[in-house]
């Protein structure tokens, strides 16, 4: 008996060994039950009510990705469009269907000729959305994305992603260092790549025992996926959903920043913009100012929406659009063309209505882009 427990404690200290020196997480991501013996998911995964989402977040990009619908082969008479953004675009409080990106699903342009590269071919669009304001988030999943071979590529963004401060606090950038960093190289981005924002892992969190719960979040995202395909659920939606905040703050300020002493484009990620269109390559790329909640409560005056101060979006306006035109980016700007009704519990949540307003002309852009 002391035989057969020495061996296996030495088997048990070689394979967490083995498990640190290969690090196989991302591989072990890789495969999935999804697209295979169930459907992809129309949105990559993220919820924290598993019991009732079947759903649940994670880190490993692969894993997310191999999850999704994104993931399944390219159909040859498909035009494949992939939707960047936060969690409006991945539609919080909405349906699948009812999201932006299914509800340009089904509007009729399914034999959509894009001006851009004269494809005559059934549209599919792909809702890459994820729930954390942040351009590098957005980066970090259009780069994996670019595996998966779009034909084309929108990015809705809002002022709220772009503020330096807010680029590392999300978990998904936080545990993707090894991601992260080849990209701040390759596009000179000013991010420090030595941040302590970033979860650098010791020895032992490379070990099995050190990535118990990952490994174990990787089994769940499989084993809900059952529950998922039977329900088509994948977040728990109240009956009664909150409304934004209609009466106002006087506050004028925004992340430290004043009218006296407002940002620079210095002070924004528009670096990161510009690396994300440069990581899409020759595959067109439409940015998008997402529109947002404009207030006619309190002090509605000095503030369009419990995230913005009228004189910091104004000018982050006017930088976005001089950015664009300097680099001959597509634009649309839709900050103001949705009805206050249209929005749910924050500034930029929409109802289901408001995201099909939203698709329609988004749809329009691109069929009378020249």
């Amino acid at each position: 008996m002391l035989r057969v427990v020495v061996k296996a404690a030495i088997l048990f200290v070689l394979l967490n060994v083995v498990f640190a020196l290969l690090y196989p997480m991302e591989a072990l991501g890789r495969p999935s039950l999804y697209n295979h013996l169930l459907p992809g998911r129309q949105r990559l995964p993220y919820g924290e009510q598993i019991a009732d989402s079947y759903n649940l977040s994670l880190t490993n990009i692969p894993a997310m990705f191999a999850s999704h619908a994104i993931s399944r082969p390219k159909a040859d008479d498909e035009f494949r469009v992939i939707i960047l953004g936060d969690s409006g675009i991945w539609g919080w409080f909405l349906e699948n269907d009812e999201t932006l990106t299914g509800q340009l699903n089904q509007l009729p342009i399914t034999n959509y000729q894009s001006p851009i590269t004269n494809h005559q071919l059934p549209i599919t669009a792909y809702n890459l959305g994820y729930p954390i304001m942040s351009l590098t988030k957005d980066l970090l999943i259009l780069d994996e994305a670019m595996r998966y071979d779009p034909d084309f590529i929108i990015w809705p963004v809002t002022l709220e992603s772009f503020p330096r401060e807010k680029q590392l606090v999300s978990p998904i950038v936080q545990h993707n260092g090894g991601r992260i960093r080849p990209l701040i190289t390759a596009y000179h981005l000013n991010l420090n790549p030595n941040d302590e924002q970033f979860i650098n892992q010791n020895w032992l969190d490379r070990t099995l025992i050190g990535q118990r719960r990952q490994l174990a979040d990787l089994l769940r995202l499989q084993t809900t996926g059952f529950a998922w395909a039977a329900a088509g659920i994948d977040q728990a939606i109240p009956t009664d959903i909150p409304l934004r905040q209609t009466d106002l703050d006087a506050d004028t300020s925004w992340q430290g920043f004043t009218p006296a002493a407002p940002f620079t484009a210095d002070d924004l990620a528009f670096d990161v913009l510009a690396a994300g269109m440069a990581r899409a390559g020759d595959v067109p790329v439409l940015l998008v100012n997402e529109p947002m909640f404009i207030s006619d409560g309190a002090n509605a005056n000095l503030r369009y929406n419990s995230f913005y101060p009228i004189w910091a979006y104004d000018l982050y306006r006017e930088m976005l659009a001089e950015t664009a035109v300097k680099h001959n980016w597509l634009y649309l700007d839709l900050w103001n063309n949705i009805p206050p009704a249209e929005f749910t519990d924050t500034p930029v949540h929409l109802t289901a209505v408001g995201a099909k307003m939203m698709a329609e002309t988004v749809a329009t852009k691109l069929a009378n882009t020249p």
